[in-house]
């Protein structure tokens, strides 16, 4: 099972939303999103993860992994709306992730409206 992810950029922010399941087999996917992210966006990104059915252990290190990717060119990654069967562990060695009840309460923290420039994502993203 894998991933799907869309990206959305808005002013001074982007949104990586994820549906499917974060697991050891889709962490490569998600790494290549995470690139995607990095190439195209500005600011902090928002991980989106509503329509996730769930992580494992290996997906939430992915999860850390990007922090710190985006940590080392100057951005942050924040969550919304984590997997209801567990909560991402703080790792005191990587950059903090704040974490949001879900996206618009993500939105509304960085006083961001809907209003978005652009948009890709993977061919199989529910609704494309």
């Amino acid at each position: 099972m894998t991933i799907e992810w869309r990206y959305i950029t808005h002013p001074d922010l982007g949104v990586l939303s994820l549906a499917g399941y974060l697991g050891s087999e889709a962490v490569p996917r998600f790494t290549g999103a995470v690139g995607w992210v990095l190439a195209r966006g500005t600011g902090p990104v928002i991980l989106d993860l509503t329509e996730l059915r769930g992580w494992s252990v290996g997906g939430q290190t992915a999860v850390t992994e990007a922090a710190r990717r985006l940590a080392d060119t100057g951005r942050s990654l924040e969550l919304a709306a984590i997997p209801a069967d567990g909560s991402l562990v703080p790792d005191p060695a990587q950059p903090p992730i704040p974490v949001h009840a879900d996206l618009r309460a993500a939105l509304t923290a960085h006083r961001t409206g809907t209003g978005e420039q652009r948009r890709w994502s993977s061919d199989e993203w529910p609704g494309a």
